[in-house]
């Protein structure tokens, strides 16, 4: 468990809370956590981060109506920036959304403009928005992760707690470039506790690292109390820290919940994520 749940930044957030769902725009509803909180424990600093990246996030229930009352549905697409202050937690973006429902709008790019705006406001960063039709979703094929799945490894695991330790002496006197896949992770929502499924891609130049150390290491996450973005941003640093290979690149794609799906990236070289749905999302 992070030993930073209880800081007070988090008390005023919704998340763990019943809450009143609105049906009429209210950017108020949007709540920041800031990336400092997880950052700061791991030594990572706004004025100079180790990675570049992104959290990408699709927007599965999104609604508003049009000018003449007709509802209008999308599938939205938004980009929020690593280098952003905040993150945007995922339960006031819902209840943000929701806010569209029986709220008129004379065009969509009224709409992604006031998203986009608002989600940047949030985040205190750069965000961009695309909104898509479904006819043009739907044309997008389940993908595949590319790269070598570790999961089929014939080794027994007994233990769930996070550690990063695994990871120590795991790098062995040859160094490779390869694309390592697992899609074991599980972590648990840092408030509720609810648990959050996805798959990892690590892409990697440098000493070859041991994957039986690399599957342990992802697996004690099991029990682990981290959004997302937060998660991977551990699993790069401690990955950078006791494996130091020249190149990194990290990405997560996390099931839906809520109608909301996240999908964190961050690298420390040339990395242009794959935007394609996996088979549990």
């Amino acid at each position: 468990m992070s030993h930073y749940q209880n800081n007070p930044a988090l008390d005023n957030l919704t998340l763990g809370k019943k809450t009143a769902y609105y049906d009429q725009y209210d950017p108020s509803l949007l709540q920041a956590v800031p990336r400092s909180l997880n950052r700061d424990p791991l030594d990572i600093h706004a004025d100079n981060l180790p990675f570049h990246g992104a959290d990408i996030w699709t927007l599965y229930e999104l609604s508003w109506l049009n000018k003449k009352g007709v509802p209008q549905v999308a599938i939205g697409s938004v980009h929020v920036d690593a280098q952003s202050e905040n993150l945007i937690e995922s339960k006031s973006f819902k209840l943000y959304l929701n806010s569209f429902n029986q709220t008129r709008y004379d065009s969509w790019e009224n709409v992604r403009s006031v998203l986009q705006n608002d989600l940047s406001n949030c985040a205190n960063g750069k965000v961009s928005v695309t909104l898509h039709k479904l006819d043009e979703f739907s044309q997008q094929a389940i993908c595949q992760f590319e790269g070598i799945c570790i999961d089929e490894q014939d080794i027994e695991i007994n233990q769930y707690e996070f550690s990063r330790d695994y990871l120590a002496n795991s790098t062995e006197n040859e160094n490779v470039e390869e694309t390592l896949v697992s899609h074991l992770l599980k972590s648990n929502c840092l408030i509720t506790n609810q648990p959050d499924w996805g798959s990892v891609q690590i892409r990697y130049r440098g000493p070859k690292i041991n994957r039986e150390a690399l599957l342990r290491y992802l697996v004690s996450f099991r029990h682990h109390n981290e959004f997302h973005e937060q998660c991977v941003e551990r699993i790069f640093n401690d990955i950078t820290q006791l494996c130091k290979p020249e190149q990194l690149s990290v990405y997560a794609r996390y099931t839906r919940r809520g109608g909301l799906d996240i999908n964190p990236w961050r690298s420390n070289t040339q990395f242009t994520p794959e935007i394609g749905r996996l088979a549990r999302q």
